[in-house]
């Protein structure tokens, strides 16, 4: 970012609770191994836009998700079943913050991607919370800069393929964006949960004649969830878009979702993100805390991220 002053961030907020000593939760293992100058496995980054939202036509409010989703996962503890492996994770798990966005949508995914780039370089694995989808154009960047080819997993109700507006990308856009990337660095998209009732005709005939891969939520089953793991071709990408929950479940999110999943395989698609080899980062967006109920939808993003280190502890 060279002639730009460097990137601010709000620090991380993980509040966990007090706990006794052979009882830590999350937000006491952050980042604790990483004192000794050990290099992190994973980085965490908060990219608290809704500015994509607005120009969708969605309701605004994911701008504050970042820190109520840490404060949600501070107070949870690693699996007992891999307890060591997990906590381990945590342990060198890096959280920037937030990082202080200018309101330039354009310039801000830019500088979520170069501020990732050196850590994905090192071969951290990436956690990006949003924020809306725009999120994950800025994800992707920050890979495409490094020459990456990818694969893009999205879970979500909208294929997120519409067209620019005024030449201006939005949370519905990031996906025809980087397919659209003068790099070619979109090797393949694949879109889970689609529900009919969400989705253009026109937007199902971009995704046929771009060879994407759409599957409704009709067809999602708990046993299939790993089998779109097992056909991703390394390295993949994984969004996590909270609308492809039903709303009994996530009510907090920008455009809630009639006859979505179910949390449990919603947290089975995350703990397969973490375990495939073949994922190296993932982004959970669309938490919306303005229109959540007692923090459930805020507690299931923290589950989201909590199933996918606990994959990772089972590579």
């Amino acid at each position: 970012m060279s002639g730009e002053s460097a990137p601010r961030f709000v620090p991380p907020d993980y509040a966990p609770p007090r706990t006794a000593a052979d009882d830590p939760r999350i937000g006491q293992l952050i980042g604790r191994g990483l004192a000794g100058g050990a290099a992190p496995r994973v980085v965490i980054v908060g990219f608290p836009s809704d500015e994509g939202v607005r120009r969708n036509g969605g309701r605004p409010g994911a701008a504050d998700a970042p820190q109520p989703i840490r404060r949600a996962l501070g107070r949870l503890t690693p699996d007992a079943r891999c307890w060591e492996a997990m906590a381990e994770l945590f342990e060198r798990t890096l959280d920037l913050g937030d990082l202080e966005l200018t309101g330039d949508l354009e310039r801000d995914q830019a500088t979520l991607a170069a501020v990732l780039a050196p850590h994905l370089r090192a071969g951290a694995f990436a956690i990006v919370l949003g924020g809306g989808h725009e999120t994950a154009y800025g994800h992707f960047l920050a890979h495409a800069g490094l020459g990456r080819t990818l694969s893009l997993l999205n879970w979500d109700a909208h294929a997120d393929v519409r067209p620019l507006r005024d030449g201006r990308g939005h949370s519905g856009s990031p996906f025809r964006q980087a397919l659209d990337h003068p790099s070619r660095a979109c090797r393949s998209y694949t879109v889970v949960g689609l529900q009919p009732q969400a989705l253009a005709d026109a937007h199902l005939a971009f995704l046929r004649a771009r060879g994407c891969r759409p599957v409704w939520r009709s067809r999602v089953t708990l046993e299939r969830v790993g089998s779109f793991y097992d056909e991703l071709v390394a390295p993949a990408l994984v969004s996590f878009d909270l609308d492809a929950v039903d709303q009994a479940f996530a009510p907090g999110v920008s455009a809630p979702c009639t006859g979505g999943f179910g949390v449990d395989v919603w947290r089975e698609a995350a703990y397969h993100a973490g375990r495939s080899a073949a994922v190296v980062g993932c982004d959970i967006v669309e938490l919306n805390p303005r229109h959540d109920r007692d923090d459930q939808t805020a507690r299931l993003a923290a589950l989201t991220v909590w199933e996918v280190v606990r994959g990772m502890a089972e590579r």
